[in-house]
């Protein structure tokens, strides 16, 4: 027969208790190593998406103090150049000064909006601390581009407007929106040199070219008049 070297088996409730520490002490440093390398990874996440979140915000709300007297002004010069193209309905006797008030009508109603949610966006009033429509309010026709809204009427020349019929109408109009665009592209080039904000300076750029050609149409009728 064969020999077998007898070999003392330990108990069953602690052979099972022996097995259990052994697996739990298993998980436990599972658990560590896997918690070091979620750890690892969310830092090394964070690390890459901050910087390019950062700089798309920042990008997107970038402006200076020139982008937001320039949004401020332009708002009641804009305004203003509505009052005096609504006043052609009823007034105007010549239709090249009818369809050219609703051409403004229907560029500048939209671009006041646009200026009003950049300042609103910018966490900036709607008007300046100071100036603004004080300056405003003593700027006379004939100013040109002259003073924070040059082409500004005073109010005497809007009322002059108002009461003026036909073809006196029609050059009154004629003279007092020249002078007026030309106080706003006065504003919109002064805000292409020294804005920040690119929409800002797209809008500015838009009012440059829009207004300047009719400027030269508002000439060309007035000689006609």
């Amino acid at each position: 027969m064969t020999a077998f070297t007898h070999v003392p088996r330990r108990p069953l409730h602690r052979r099972l208790a022996l097995v259990g520490a052994v697996a739990a002490g298993g998980l436990l440093l599972a658990g560590c190593g896997g918690n070091d390398d979620m750890k690892g990874m969310g830092h090394a996440s964070a690390k890459e998406s901050a910087p390019s979140e950062a700089t798309a915000g920042s990008a997107a709300g970038t402006f200076n103090d020139a982008d937001v007297r320039f949004a401020q002004l332009m708002i009641p010069h804009h305004e203003q150049a509505l009052a005096m193209a609504a006043l052609a309905d009823g007034r105007a006797s010549d239709a090249r000064i009818t369809r050219l008030a609703g051409q403004i009508e229907k560029a500048q109603d939209p671009e006041i909006a646009t200026l009003k949610s950049w300042l609103k966006g910018w966490g900036k009033p709607e008007q300046p601390s100071s100036g603004g429509m004080d300056d405003m309010e003593g700027m006379e026709h004939g100013s040109g581009g002259k003073g924070d809204m040059g082409g500004m009427m005073s109010k005497e020349d809007m009322r002059k407007l108002e009461a003026a019929k036909g073809p006196a109408f029609d050059r009154a109009f004629a003279s007092m929106m020249i002078d007026h665009h030309q106080g706003a592209i006065a504003m919109a080039k002064d805000e292409k040199k020294n804005g920040r904000n690119a929409k800002a300076k797209k809008l500015a750029d838009d009012v440059v070219k829009n207004q300047s050609t009719e400027v030269a149409t508002l000439r060309t009728l007035l000689d006609r008049l």
